[in-house]
């Protein structure tokens, strides 16, 4: 008897429990109204409009290299001028016009007004089929006096499956996303098709260097020392005393005169540790 009374003096838990119940479904509502509030603040502290910089990359210490509306800060690798032909700036973007394919023979090769030696540098670029163009770092201006474009290290860009370049070199070391001429792209690197955007993203430390295509590693090497000094042996560039090995130089966006566009180049500046 005892048992039965308690039983009816006890209501079934999932009325006593109505107040836990609302006051859970309240918080799962909760949850789920301010749950995608703070992604969206989260990625909006990391993603901005095109040559542009969020307040965490300006803290990050980025700076843009193209302001995605004018020429400066940038010039001829032949001269301290901007070419007169050969480069169109429209819509936010920084477009090599297309003429009959020669390396710098038409507006020519542009680089950066600055020298960096310890940096990230991050571009997009989207190329149209059988596209052929180049991102140069610790460029020397002015040691190709004649035809072509100026010397220094290269991130591919490079329609591989239309360009013939991707059929030359050795093992492929001309394919995007590449050292041009020196080292080979991972062979599972995920390229997007032309006419979309790819990023590049070069990363110098000191001798050591990092190619990366949209997100993923695909080049990693040491810029001096025995083993690279036989690479560049077995390369376009051998007769080039010390190829490669400059403490400093300028970024080369490489007219090759095939149509591609750049935008959102911006770069930082690292310690050299």
């Amino acid at each position: 008897m005892t048992d039965i009374l308690q039983k009816i003096k006890t209501p079934p838990k999932k009325y006593s429990t109505f107040c836990e119940v609302a006051r859970i479904n309240s918080s799962s509502l909760m949850t789920r109204f301010l749950l995608p509030l703070v992604l969206l603040s989260s990625i909006s502290a990391y993603a901005a409009d095109p040559n542009t910089l969020t307040p965490q990359e300006e803290k990050d210490g980025w700076k843009l290299l193209w302001d995605g509306k004018t020429t400066e800060g940038w010039h001829s690798a032949k001269d301290r001028n901007f070419p007169k032909k050969g480069w169109e700036i429209r819509n936010g973007e920084l477009i090599v016009e297309p003429a009959d394919g020669a390396e710098s023979g038409n507006g020519g090769d542009i680089i950066t007004e600055k020298n960096f030696s310890n940096f990230e540098l991050v571009a997009d670029f989207k190329i149209t089929p059988g596209a052929n163009s180049g991102i140069k770092y610790f460029v020397d201006p002015g040691l190709n006096k004649g035809k072509g474009s100026a010397i220094g290290l290269e991130f591919q860009i490079l329609d591989d499956e239309r360009h013939p370049d991707a059929k030359l070199g050795r093992d492929g070391n001309r394919t995007i996303g590449s050292l041009y001429d020196l080292i080979t792209a991972s062979r599972d690197k995920k390229v997007n098709p032309p006419g979309e955007w790819n990023t590049a993203r070069i990363v110098a430390k000191g001798i050591h260097v990092d190619h990366y295509l949209n997100g993923q590693l695909v080049v990693s090497y040491d810029r001096t020392g025995d083993k690279w000094r036989e690479i560049v042996a077995k390369s376009k560039y051998k007769d080039w005393p010390n190829f490669g090995e400059l403490p400093s130089g300028p970024i080369l966006l490489q007219d090759h005169g095939n149509k591609v566009a750049f935008r959102n180049i911006k770069i930082r500046e690292l310690s050299p540790q």
